[in-house]
């Protein structure tokens, strides 16, 4: 039982304390809390959430056509089947199946929403982390204290979505909004919709949108690739039919990480042959003679940046059908009634949707501080991805930039697992990398050129250039790595007794 000391009014503290305190509940958190009580199903835990529902993005993202930019077998959970027949899931499935994972498990007991946590201390002395969340506005706080802490915050900024400084905004007489912020009631049958940009959420709502829209334009100042991808395929249904379900989930989501890990490699290796692949993947599902270099080839090789996948060309048949129009050039001003473009033509408009990105936050702007001093972990090196330097008892999940998010996700719940549970086994206080080479280089965590990478290219821990401190984006050569290599290759063990 988790032993608490209750606070007594408005404005004070309520004391718990715990094994483990997981930050966040959204997939990675509910991944890591299956992960944590797997070897230790007795774990005194706690998963705090700033939302009011399980979910995490796809709780918060409540835009038309909200859905998975990575195939579902992927994202999914190892241990739990996706059951729809969908490739790329829609947001609210999505949302549906992690909350039913939680509850099946029995992690939704143990999440407390409502938590908005400020700060992350650790003190030596007594080996614990202190966490302070914030709950409701009348200043009442709670005191988590713990051995190991989990951030499963997410890597964005979900407060302040990115939309640039537009001249003329104010003058616009319509309806401006971010798809981060997207109102439940907002109407826009029968209206003159532009959407800028032509990133993931872009050409996912564009579609949606156009349905009951009078006329969606798509304005991008640069191509993005887009890869059509098909929703229902011969494969997942035949393995369904022959295997028990557990195996079959495991054979279809080796499958799609394979695919999608030997198409990245090839197109890495061959960017004019992948060029040409992506290219023929579209020319079919477009008029004849439409200017597909001018509105969907890109400058930079594709997986520069993330590529945009849509379900069986649906985009493509929007445009084709002429519901959609791809406008690529730049925004001069706005005014009353839209927008005018460099070139000078002006795009009437009754709302226009910013789907401009979003800025990067890691471990969602909690203070982490260390014996009283409060560090930036951007100054730290990133450990396998999951810990950070000279940071005792602390993990935290990040995806891959060219793969499914859940798949590191997953890795490094269980490595962070597997390390506290040897901690609990082998009476073992303290755990954190050490970097004995101070002259190794750094390099960015992230290797895109994505908007929001470029805007905020320091905003994660560094990556070194060696192992175990080069953070890849290769599954299958971490996966290789998670079970050969030596756990403690670079880690510093403290037990009780030891001398601190």
């Amino acid at each position: 039982m988790t032993g608490s000391t209750p606070g007594t009014g408005p404005g004070e503290s309520t004391i718990v304390d715990h094994d483990l305190v997981i930050i966040g509940a959204g997939l990675s958190g509910i991944d890591a809390a299956y992960r944590f009580t797997e070897n230790d199903p007795d774990l005194r835990y706690v998963v705090l959430d700033r939302r009011e529902r399980i979910g995490g993005t796809w709780d918060l993202f409540r835009y038309p056509g909200i859905r998975s930019d990575s195939d579902i077998y992927t994202l999914s959970f190892p241990f739990e089947p996706w059951r729809r027949p969908e490739a790329l899931a829609q947001g609210a499935h999505i949302r549906e199946y992690i909350d039913d994972t939680a509850h099946k498990y029995g992690i939704a007991d143990h999440i407390r929403f409502g938590r908005d946590v400020e700060r992350a201390e650790w003190d030596s002395a007594t080996g614990r982390w202190t966490v302070t969340a914030r709950v409701g506005s009348d200043g009442t706080t709670e005191i988590h204290r713990c051995r190991f802490v989990y951030f499963a915050t997410g890597y964005y900024d979900q407060d302040h979505p990115f939309t640039p400084s537009f001249v003329g905004l104010g003058d616009f007489r319509g309806t401006v909004v971010h798809p981060q912020q997207w109102p439940d009631d907002l109407d826009y049958d029968g209206r003159r919709v532009v959407v800028i940009g032509s990133g993931a959420t872009a050409v996912s709502m564009i579609p949606d949108l156009a349905h009951s829209a009078a006329h969606v334009t798509m304005l991008q100042r640069s191509p993005s690739y887009i890869y059509s991808s098909k929703q229902k395929e011969y494969f997942a249904p035949v393995v369904r039919r022959v295997l028990p379900e557990s195996a079959a989930h495991r054979v279809v989501r080796a499958r799609y990480a394979v695919q999608t890990a030997a198409l990245v490699h090839a197109i890495h290796r061959f960017p004019r042959f992948g060029r040409k692949l992506l290219r023929a993947n579209i020319t079919g599902l477009l008029p004849e003679g439409y200017p597909i270099d001018v509105h969907f080839s890109p400058a930079y090789n594709p997986w520069d940046e993330r590529m945009c996948m849509v379900p069986d060309g649906d985009l493509f048949a929007a445009i084709s059908d002429g519901s959609v129009e791809v406008v690529t050039d730049h925004i001069d001003r706005f005014d009353d009634s839209g927008i005018l473009l460099g070139s000078g033509r002006h795009l009437d408009a009754d709302l226009v949707v910013t789907a401009t990105g979003m800025d990067l936050l890691t471990f969602g702007g909690i203070r982490i501080v260390i014996d009283d001093a409060e560090i930036d972990p951007r100054d730290r090196f990133a450990y396998r991805g999951h810990l950070l330097e000279d940071v005792p008892n602390l993990a935290w999940s990040v995806g891959y930039t060219n793969a499914s998010w859940t798949l590191r996700a997953d890795m490094s719940a269980r490595a962070a697992a597997k390390l506290f549970h040897h901690m609990r086994s082998a009476g073992i206080d303290r755990a954190y990398p050490h970097l004995r080479d101070d002259s190794m280089p750094s390099k960015p965590l992230w290797d895109l050129r994505s908007g929001y990478v470029r805007r905020r290219p320091d905003a994660f821990p560094k990556s070194g250039t060696r192992r175990p401190w080069n953070v890849r984006h290769n599954y299958f050569a971490d996966a290789v790595d998670d079970r050969r290599s030596d756990r403690t290759d670079s880690m510093v063990f403290v037990r009780s007794d030891s001398p601190r």
